[in-house]
């Protein structure tokens, strides 16, 4: 074969393999996901959150790759990206929840917390804790006519003219704007937070000031207030056969998934029933 030849067939192998790669990109199945771009340690457009690494293990586990839409998750989050919008799937929902979506298995189960200084051995555990009376107290604001379940219950015990809101929303223009409730804390501005597992974990690890976490107990507040949730991934309503790849990616990762939540120092709790025995137990 001339030297000519052997060039020609060389350029056309090289062509080849080229096409080859760009129809196997564009066949490649796409995980597309509604995430907000400022919200550590859950997601942001850095991909440095917690969720940010279960989705690229789940894609990944499907041979998908990953393609974002990036909202600020306020108001009308899930009506334009899912139900509107290109978006599948959102990381992170209730379990309960069915605004727009079909949640899948739970992935890990938490609850909200007490958040103080460790110097200040406040040993929290409960709503009746008389002391609660004497503190200022953080809680998170979500806005419109809901409050958060601490919000609830502090109010039910009348504990009200003590208790400080912090908006998850707060300054968008700075980054994570919910680590503000954790950043008073630690300065000494309230005397506790009583916020949702995860940001405390993330947040508490993060500061100067060494600051003790506690699950609050129990973990229904009566009549009917839960201080404890299943956390699912939210698919969109019509696509049932992603849910169900999910489940079986989420079932067969588990030890990694747990390995992620560990690294961002996500607190989980038993079920009820675990919960109950092991309080039985002391």
């Amino acid at each position: 074969m001339s030297s000519a030849s052997r060039s020609s067939v060389l350029v056309l192998l090289f062509c080849a393999a080229l096409c080859s790669r760009a129809f196997a990109q564009a066949t490649q199945p796409v995980l597309r996901i509604a995430a907000d771009p400022n919200n550590l340690p859950f997601t942001n457009d850095k991909l440095e959150g917690f969720e940010n690494k279960i989705a690229q293990l789940i894609a990944g586990d499907l041979g998908a790759k990953v393609e974002y839409t990036w909202l600020a998750q306020r108001r009308g989050f899930f009506r334009d990206t899912l139900k509107h919008g290109d978006a599948e799937i959102v990381m992170g929902v209730p379990t309960e929840f069915e605004k727009g979506t079909i949640p899948t298995a739970p992935y890990y189960r938490s609850s909200y917390v007490f958040v103080s200084r460790a110097d200040r051995k406040l040993d929290l555990h409960t709503f009746d804790d008389p002391i609660l009376r004497k503190l200022r107290i953080g809680v998170t604001l979500v806005g419109g006519a809901s409050n958060t379940p601490p919000a609830e219950a502090l109010a039910r015990r009348g504990i009200v003219d003590n208790v400080v809101g912090f908006s998850v929303y707060n300054d968008y223009s700075q980054p994570n704007p919910p680590a503000r409730i954790i950043e008073a804390v630690a300065r000494g501005d309230i005397d506790v937070a009583i916020v949702w597992g995860p940001l405390a974990g993330y947040f508490a690890k993060r500061q100067t000031t060494a600051l003790e976490v506690v699950p609050v107990a129990p973990q229904f507040q009566p009549p009917a207030t839960p201080m404890v949730f299943d956390i699912s991934i939210g698919v969109k309503r019509s696509n049932k056969a992603l849910r169900d790849q999910i489940n079986a990616v989420l079932a067969r990762r588990k030890p990694d998934i747990d390995r992620i939540l560990d690294e961002y120092n996500v607190p989980r709790v038993p079920p009820p029933a675990a919960a109950m025995k092991s309080e039985e137990a002391k």
